[in-house]
């Protein structure tokens, strides 16, 4: 159920973490406004990129505890419910 598997995250957010140091080193080094340009959009571009893979960490594991509890309700049977009486 995992798709995502311990070896591709650890380069996802290490390439995201990459895209930020790259984009901290290049404004200095470009200098003026575009080096100021190119370090926000790719400092940027790096943060969204780890905000998104925190989601995506979050749902996977709300996807695996679903997973797991479907398991477990198969396993053990559900108690009868009550009907309502009509008034």
């Amino acid at each position: 159920m995992d798709a995502v598997t311990p070896r591709a995250r650890l380069l996802s957010f290490g390439g995201a973490g990459l895209v930020i140091v790259i984009g901290g080193v290049a404004g200095p080094l470009l200098g003026g406004i575009t080096g100021e340009a190119i370090a926000i959009a790719l400092i940027s571009l790096g943060a969204i990129a780890i905000v998104s893979l925190v989601f995506l960490e979050i749902g996977l594991s709300e996807d695996r505890e679903r997973a797991r509890e479907r398991g477990t309700r198969a396993v053990r049977p559900r108690p009868p419910r009550r009907r309502r009486r009509p008034d």
